[in-house]
């Protein structure tokens, strides 16, 4: 049974009144901090799935599924970039888009990704031609990258900040996967272990640009709901896949 999510964003005070008025900057990560307890990590899809309790058809349905997200975050990312007026953020943030896509003499996320699809016993042909990816689950990534690409740029970095809760769930992830899943080739998780390293180091920029930029309550407001939105979507996601994959 999928757990219940309660929708309801922390961005303002009583009857959507705000905070009252701007934080400092610890404040507000704080805010953003705050949004963990919303992370897909809690979904009980997830939680089972690092107890050790999905089947292979379930960890291929996640993994098939998950591939969809995984190919929209250079797409995402060029949209912020599109968007972003700032060359000095841009400089870094175009870092994103390699790390994922690889370079001609590099391997990025979405190999790393096919890889996996191969170590849990799926072709790359449907990967790529996405014939496992559930409406929900189309529906949730079609969206965040509308919204990365028509809300304010700032607003699509604050979204991202789901990053800050990544390192602590990849480091469980990569344990569960190698103790419970033995039938999996460790080869193929190579983006858990990879992503040990750059989700820390994106979400640091991230947070530096948004806790630097958004200085009016009603910019860091903005800021806090995009990232309830990026949380919503991670759970849509996982509640479309739990409904198509029951145990």
């Amino acid at each position: 049974m999928t757990a219940t999510h309660d929708v309801t964003h922390e961005v303002a005070g009583t009857n959507g009144a705000g905070h009252g008025g701007a934080v400092g900057p610890d404040a507000l990560v704080e805010r953003l901090r705050s949004q963990a307890t919303r992370y897909h990590s809690e979904h009980d899809f997830h939680v089972r799935m690092n107890a050790g309790e999905l089947s292979p058809a379930q960890i291929r349905g996640w993994v098939a599924n998950r591939f969809c997200y995984q190919e929209a975050i250079p797409r995402k990312d060029a949209a912020i970039l599109g968007n972003c007026p700032d060359r000095e953020i841009r400089q870094r943030w175009i870092r994103r888009i390699t790390d994922h896509d690889g370079t001609e003499t590099t391997e990025g996320g979405i190999e790393a990704w096919l890889r996996l699809g191969e170590a849990v016993g799926l072709d790359r042909a449907e990967l790529l031609d996405g014939r496992h990816i559930v409406p929900g689950v189309r529906f949730s990534v079609d969206a965040y990258v509308v919204y990365a690409r028509t809300r304010p740029w700032l607003e699509a970095v604050a979204s991202s900040l789901t990053e800050l809760f990544a390192p602590g769930l990849m480091a469980e992830r990569l344990a569960a996967f190698e103790k419970h899943y033995t039938w999996i080739d460790r080869d193929g998780l190579d983006y858990f272990r990879n992503r040990l390293h750059q989700a820390p180091r994106d979400s640091e920029h991230a947070l530096e640009i948004v806790t630097e930029r958004c200085r009016t309550a009603e910019q860091q407001d903005a800021a806090v709901a995009a990232l309830a939105f990026k949380n919503d979507v991670l759970w849509a996601m996982m509640d479309a896949i739990d409904r198509a994959y029951p145990a």
